[in-house]
C-alpha cells in the first residue's frame, strides 16, 4: 500500500499542469500489479498500451489509491511504464486543489519491484498546453489543448527532455478505492450530419452518451480544431457558449494521419460540432462509454407508457454513475447530497448487488468533508467555499434509508460523528426555539427551483426563521431518531425534536386555510412546504387529507421534478389506496414527453430551463423508478 513509494512531481507547480512520468521495468515475473495515486487525474500507460485513467475524487486525509492489474500488458524482460498526469491547481466545485503529485509503486507475490521516488524521470507535457486554464464551467473545472504535432512517442520512452522528479511533501492518509473501477465500452461512433468544406462539421451520435473523446483523423498541414460538444443542437449549432461556460476543448493536429483519445476529461454530449480554417478528413469520431459495471433490476411488471419511462429514468441512472454519483453528466458531474439521495432511492430498487457498495462509498466519501461551520459543502469534493445548508439535512434522511435498505449497520460508526456535527450545526443556529436560514454569502438559502424557494447564491441571507428549514430540521430529527433505533443506542434529541415541531406549527399554520406558510414575508401556501409538513410530523394527523386535497387540486405552486417525491411520500403518508392513481397519473403527465429524448431532464422545462442551460440528463428526476416499484410491485 505505497509503503515504499514517494511522493514525486516535475519541477514545475503551476496550475493547469501536466505532467510525464516514465520507468523501464525489467522483470522475470509478469504478474504484477500497481497502486496509483495522484493530485487531478491520470492515465496509465504500459508498454505504449492505455491501462487504466480516472483518479478518485478525494481530499487529502481520505486519499484514495487505485489498484491496477498490470498481468496483461507485462511481457518478461523490459517494460515501460508511462503515467501522464494532469495537476488541476484550480479549484472547482468536483476538485480541491492540494500540492500537485504522483505516487505509485508495483509489485508481485516477492515484493515490491518499482515504486515512485527522485529517480523516476519526468518533464512538463509537450503536448499538451500547459497553463491554459480554460474553463469549461465552475462545476466541471478545466478544459484542454491538445497538440499533436508536438508528441513524440513518450510513452515508449522515446520522449527528451525527461530528468529526476521532485520530491514533495504531502500529508496523506491513504484508503484503497472504495468501489468497482469504471468500464470502458466500444465507442459510439458519431454520423456526420454536416459538412462545410472539410472545415465545418456537426456529428450525431444517436443518443446522449458520456464518456471519452476519440477521434481519427487525416490532414495535409497542421491545424487547430475547436471541438464543441452538447446535449441538443439549437438553431442549427450546438450550445457551446453558455453565459462564463465553455463547452469546448482544443485540438492541433499534425500531418498525415492520426489517431488521438483523451482518457481523463469525460464529455456527456449528444452532438459534437467542429470548426478548423483548414480541410480535414475524419475517418472516425466519437465517445468512448465509460459506465459504472451495475446488473439491473427486472421491470417485467411494466408495460406501455410506464415501461418507456422506466427505461428512460433507468438510463439516465447509469449515465450519472461514474466514480462517484453526479447530477447532470453534461454541465456539472458533481456529487450533491440532495441529488445523490434521490438517485440512492432509486439504485435500491433498480439496481442489485452493486448499488449498496457503491451507495455506502457516496455517504462516506460526503462524511469526508469539512466545514468550519459545521455543514456540507455543495459538493465532494469541492475547492470553492459554498454550501446549501438544507443539503445537510437531506444527507442524514439518506444514511436513514441506507441503513433501512441494506441492512448495513456498520455504516454508522463511520458516519455518526458527521451527522451529530449537523444536527447540533442547525439546533445552535436556532432562535426562540425555531432554526434560521445561515447568513454569509457562502451559504446559500435553496430549497427548490421553484416560486419562492430557489435562494439568491452569493447573496446575504436574512438570519430568520422559515418553514422549509425548520420542516427539513425536524424530518433529519425524526431519520436520526430511527438511525439510533438501527444502532441500538438511544436518541438524544427529543425534547428538540418536539419543541421544532411544536414551534413550527404554531409559527407557520393558517388556521383559515388550513396550510403552512412559508414565513412572514411569503405568506402563500406552497406544496412542498405542505408535504413536508406532513413527512416531517409537524402537521397532526387530522390536518393531512386537508393538506393532502390541496396538493392534489391544483391550488398551490408546486416543485419541480425532483421534489414531487416528497409530495408522494405525503400522499402515501395521508392514503395509499386514495392517492395512488394520482401519483401514477402525475408521472405519466410529467414523464411522458421525455421518453424520445432517452433520458429523464433537470426539470419539466427541459433545455429551456436555466437560460438555455436545463440539463436533458440529470439523476435527481429519476423517481418514478421508486414510485413505479412501490405503487406497482411490492
Amino acid at each position: 500500500m505505497l509503503d515504499n513509494a514517494r511522493w514525486i512531481w516535475i519541477d514545475d507547480e503551476g496550475v493547469d499542469t501536466y505532467g510525464e512520468f516514465f520507468a523501464e521495468l525489467f522483470t522475470n515475473d509478469a504478474d504484477l500489479k500497481i497502486d496509483l495515486s495522484c493530485d487531478g487525474d491520470y492515465t496509465l500507460f504500459v508498454n505504449g498500451k492505455f491501462v487504466s485513467s480516472n483518479q478518485y475524487g478525494d481530499f487529502e486525509h481520505y486519499k484514495i489509491y487505485d489498484t491496477i492489474d498490470l498481468s496483461s500488458y507485462l511481457c518478461v524482460g523490459k517494460n515501460a511504464i508511462a503515467i501522464l498526469v494532469w495537476h488541476f491547481g484550480k479549484p472547482s466545485q468536483r476538485y480541491k486543489p492540494y500540492k500537485p503529485g504522483l505516487i505509485f509503486q508495483v509489485y508481485g507475490k516477492n515484493g515490491v519491484v518499482l515504486s515512485s521516488d527522485k529517480d523516476t524521470i519526468s518533464r512538463k507535457s509537450k503536448a499538451y498546453k500547459n497553463g491554459l486554464c480554460k474553463e469549461i464551467s465552475a462545476q466541471l473545472g478545466l478544459s484542454y489543448y491538445y497538440d499533436m504535432s508536438r508528441e513524440d512517442s513518450w510513452i515508449l520512452g522515446n520522449g527528451e527532455g525527461f530528468g529526476e522528479s521532485v520530491l514533495v511533501k504531502k500529508e496523506t492518509v491513504f484508503f484503497p478505492r472504495p468501489t468497482k473501477r469504471l468500464e470502458l465500452g466500444k465507442a459510439l461512433l458519431c454520423k456526420e450530419i454536416l459538412n462545410e468544406g472539410n472545415t465545418h462539421f456537426i456529428f450525431d451520435l444517436g443518443c446522449e452518451a458520456v464518456g471519452l473523446l476519440s477521434l481519427s483523423l487525416e490532414c495535409d498541414c497542421e491545424t487547430e480544431l475547436l471541438i464543441a460538444y452538447g446535449e441538443l443542437l439549437k438553431d442549427g449549432s450546438v450550445k457551446r457558449r453558455l453565459g462564463a461556460r465553455d463547452f469546448s476543448v482544443e485540438y492541433k493536429t499534425t500531418i498525415g494521419c492520426q489517431q488521438y483519445t483523451n482518457y481523463m476529461l469525460r464529455l456527456a454530449c449528444r452532438y459534437l460540432e467542429i470548426w478548423t480554417p483548414q480541410p480535414v478528413f475524419f475517418k472516425e469520431i466519437g465517445i468512448i462509454p465509460q459506465f459504472y459495471p451495475i446488473v439491473e433490476n427486472s421491470y417485467d411488471f411494466l408495460s406501455g407508457v410506464e415501461r418507456d419511462i422506466y427505461k428512460i429514468c433507468l438510463n439516465t441512472l447509469k449515465l450519472c454513475m461514474m466514480e462517484h454519483y453526479v447530477d447532470c453528466p453534461w454541465r456539472e458531474q458533481n456529487l450533491y447530497a440532495f441529488d445523490s439521495r434521490n438517485q440512492m432511492l432509486c439504485g435500491y430498487y433498480a439496481l442489485l448487488g452493486q448499488n449498496k457498495e457503491y451507495a455506502r462509498a457516496n455517504l462516506i466519501l460526503i462524511s469526508q468533508d469539512r466545514r468550519d461551520d459545521g455543514l456540507l459543502s455543495i459538493c465532494y469534493p469541492c475547492g470553492v467555499d459554498l454550501t446549501i445548508p438544507s443539503f445537510s439535512l437531506y444527507y442524514i434522511l439518506s444514511i436513514k434509508e441506507y441503513m433501512s435498505h441494506t441492512g448495513d449497520l456498520s455504516i454508522f460508526e463511520r458516519v455518526d460523528s458527521k451527522l451529530r456535527e449537523i444536527i447540533s450545526t442547525f439546533l445552535n443556529n436556532r432562535e426562540n426555539g425555531l432554526a434560521c436560514k445561515f447568513s454569509g454569502t457562502n451559504h446559500w438559502a435553496f430549497y427548490d427551483w421553484s416560486y419562492h424557494l430557489e435562494g439568491n447564491i452569493f447573496h446575504e441571507e436574512d438570519r430568520a426563521s422559515d418553514f422549509m428549514i425548520n420542516a427539513l430540521l425536524a424530518l433529519a430529527l425524526s431519520s436520526y431518531k430511527e438511525i439510533c433505533a438501527f444502532a441500538s443506542l438511544p436518541f438524544m434529541y427529543e425534547m428538540e425534536l418536539c419543541e421544532i415541531r411544536e414551534l413550527s406549527d404554531k409559527a407557520f399554520y393558517d388556521e383559515k386555510s388550513g396550510l403552512y406558510f412559508l414565513s412572514e414575508k411569503a405568506r402563500e401556501p406552497l406544496a412542498l412546504a405542505n408535504a413536508l409538513a406532513i413527512c416531517s410530523g409537524i402537521a397532526p394527523r387530522d390536518r393531512w387529507e386537508r393538506i393532502s386535497k390541496a396538493l392534489t387540486d391544483g391550488s398551490l405552486p408546486m416543485p419541480s421534478l425532483s421534489m414531487t417525491c416528497f409530495i408522494y411520500d405525503a400522499l402515501l403518508l395521508t392514503s395509499k389506496e386514495k392517492y395512488k392513481d394520482y401519483i401514477l397519473e402525475k408521472i405519466k403527465s410529467d414523464y411522458s414527453q421525455m421518453i424520445e429524448s432517452g433520458t429523464v431532464w433537470e426539470t419539466a422545462l427541459g433545455e429551456s430551463d436555466f437560460d438555455s442551460a436545463g440539463s436533458l440528463c440529470h439523476g435527481w428526476s429519476a423517481i418514478p423508478i421508486y414510485y413505479y416499484h412501490k405503487l406497482l410491485r411490492d
